[in-house]
Order: structure tokens, then C-alpha cells, then sequence
């Protein structure tokens, strides 16, 4: 069999559905395999999922494997890990990228350890670039860039000695780019050979519950933090959202507080969000929550102390109580919607 190295993403996909960290992946992927000038592969492992091959071609994939039988059709640790493991081991794999989900979070680690790869969790970005560590020149290593320290430093970490990186990168972090229909590729299938060990834990029965809010497909946002004061003081926030058709969003602090649930939380340890306009009211704009929303396209933050950090990111800032900010900017909206 011919070895497929260069940039692998591992595509998750639920009950027939492509996750869009998978997509996201991909369209990163795309450019670190330009850099290498190296293929790009798509890991596909489920049951009755050809039918998402196409879409995996058309976000940049190469090559598809495509892993597909009935007994991999909702998420098991062990036989997920055994064929990505296999495949890892023959194939020599430059790259290999997981989204930081609960799948990603717990398939990645297991098939690094096994295949003695280096594994960074949680990155915000990956670049390809030449090393010199201790005297000695790394050619293409995978940098792997995450916030550290609570989120107070950005670290770039890089695994000379591993021949696989690997690493499991935040939803929403990276830009999806527009599908190709045109571009085609090659589907590998993946021979399903597991034996009975890899089934000693068994779905018994599963529970889905949606998410109140998709804060990602979101055009407008209103995000309130700890300045918001107190729970009932959301109730502006929410209003102010309905009367703009945009949803409501919250930093970490507002979360621990009890004013929302997380659902609604936006930053490092929450969704990263890119939305056409967002309103930080009582936010003060640690790094933290600053990583999940400074690619918006227009912000507008409301707070009282003139120096809070997320001033220095806002194209529109109001120093100033949001109590008394938030409803005069309704009172204004309404009048001009008449």
C-alpha cells in the first residue's frame, strides 16, 4: 500500500453529520500542506458515511479514509482508537489535527500515546516553520500556538523529536474557507479488523441534548461580564439582543457568577465567535475572553472604567454605566425601526 504522509485531520462526524471543527480543520489543513507541499488527508470513521466524502474533497481533501461499518456508528474510545492508531503507525503521518471537542479531547491522546507522537491540546493557531533548537535545525516543524498560564502568555510549542505532531485545535478558531465542488480526490478504504477487546465497553443507551443557543451562527451578539453587576441586570442585555435579532453571549466571569448559564460563554474555555457586530457590555477584556471574540468585525464595548483592557480592541467604545447606556440605546433602535 502506498504511504498517504503530510497533513491528516481527523473528520468527526455524528450520526451522519461532518462537525465543523472537522471543516475548519481542513481549510487549515489546506494551507499547512501548501507550506509542506505535502497531501492533505481526511480520517472518516463512522457507519453509512460515504456519502460525506464528497464534502471532505471539497473543503481540500486529497486523500479520504474511509473507515465505515456498523459496529463505529456512534463514537467508541477504543476501536476509534485502534484503526486511527494503525493508520498513524504505517503511514508516518506529518501531521495529524483533532478538533478540542469531547471526541477530540479523548481520541487524541490515546492514539499519541501509542504512536509516540507529540500532542499539544487546545490550540488557537498552527503555522509551519523552520526551528533551531540547541543548535540543531528543525526543518518544517508544526508549531503548535495556545494561550498558557491562564491564558496570560501565548505559547508556541513545538515536538522536534516526534515524526507525528499532533495536536487538538478550539472550534471556531479557524477560518472555513469556501468549497471547491471541483476538486477531487482519492478514498482509501480502511480494512475494519477489531477483535472483541476493543468492544469491552459497549453503548448501552445515549442522551443528546441540544444547545440552547448557537452562538456561532450568530450575526449580531450582545455579551455581558461581571460588570453586568447581578443576575437581573441581564434581563438588559436579553432585551437588547431581541430588539437587535442578535443572541446573547457572556464572559467566563458572568458564567461563574450564576447570571447565565454556560451555554452562553464566549472565550478561551468557551465558543469563539467572528460575528458582524458585538457588544461587550461590563466586560473587561482579559485575554481570555478577548481570544473568543476579537476577530468580530465591529465591536462596541460599554464599561465603566475608561482603562479596561477590551477598549484597546473595539472600534467603538462607551465609558459609562451600562444601566443607564443599555436602555437608551434600545429607546434609540426603536425609534428609528418606527
Amino acid at each position: 500500500m502506498e504511504k498517504i504522509s503530510g497533513i491528516w485531520v481527523f473528520a468527526e462526524q455524528e450520526e451522519g453529520s461532518l462537525h465543523d471543527v472537522g471543516l475548519e480543520l481542513l481549510s487549515k489543513g489546506r494551507k499547512l500542506a501548501i507550506a509542506l507541499q505535502a497531501p492533505l488527508a481526511a480520517v472518516l470513521i463512522g457507519h453509512k458515511v460515504r456519502h460525506l466524502v464528497p464534502t471532505l474533497y471539497s473543503y481540500g481533501a486529497d486523500y479520504v479514509f474511509l473507515a465505515d461499518h456498523e459496529d463505529l456508528e456512534h463514537y467508541l474510545t477504543l476501536p476509534y482508537a485502534k484503526i486511527l492508531t494503525r493508520l498513524v503507525q504505517f503511514h508516518e503521518p506529518r501531521v495529524v489535527l483533532f478538533g478540542a471537542t469531547s471526541i477530540g479531547r479523548d481520541l487524541a491522546p490515546r492514539v499519541a500515546s501509542s504512536t509516540r507522537s507529540g500532542l499539544t491540546a487546545d490550540c488557537t493557531d498552527l503555522q509551519i516553520a523552520d526551528v533551531t533548537q540547541r543548535g540543531r535545525l528543525y526543518k518544517n516543524l508544526l508549531l503548535q500556538i495556545r494561550p498558557a498560564f491562564g491564558g496570560n502568555i501565548i505559547a508556541t510549542i513545538i515536538s522536534p523529536e516526534s515524526r507525528t505532531q499532533m495536536a487538538t485545535v478550539r472550534e471556531g478558531v479557524m477560518r472555513v474557507e469556501k468549497p471547491d465542488s471541483g476538486h477531487q480526490g482519492k478514498t482509501i478504504e480502511v480494512d475494519v479488523n477489531l477483535s472483541e477487546e476493543e468492544f469491552a465497553v459497549q453503548l448501552i443507551e445515549r442522551f443528546k441534548e441540544k444547545p440552547k443557543v448557537n452562538l456561532k451562527a450568530a450575526n449580531i451578539i450582545v455579551a455581558g461580564g461581571f460588570g453586568v453587576g447581578k443576575k437581573e441586570n441581564f434581563r438588559l442585555i436579553e432585551e437588547l439582543a431581541n430588539v437587535l435579532g442578535g443572541a446573547v453571549g457572556a464572559s467566563r466571569a458572568a458564567v461563574d457568577a450564576g447570571f447565565i448559564s454556560r451555554d452562553h460563554q464566549i472565550g478561551q474555555t468557551g465558543t469563539t465567535v467572528r460575528p458582524k457586530l458585538y457588544i461587550a457590555c461590563g466586560i473587561s477584556g482579559a485575554i481570555q475572553h478577548r481570544a473568543g471574540m476579537s476577530e468580530s468585525k465591529k465591536i462596541i464595548a460599554i464599561n465603566k472604567d475608561p482603562h479596561a483592557p477590551i477598549f484597546d480592541i473595539a472600534h467603538y467604545g462607551i465609558v459609562g454605566d451600562l444601566v443607564e447606556v443599555i436602555p437608551k440605546f434600545i429607546e434609540v433602535y426603536r425609534e428609528k425601526s418606527r
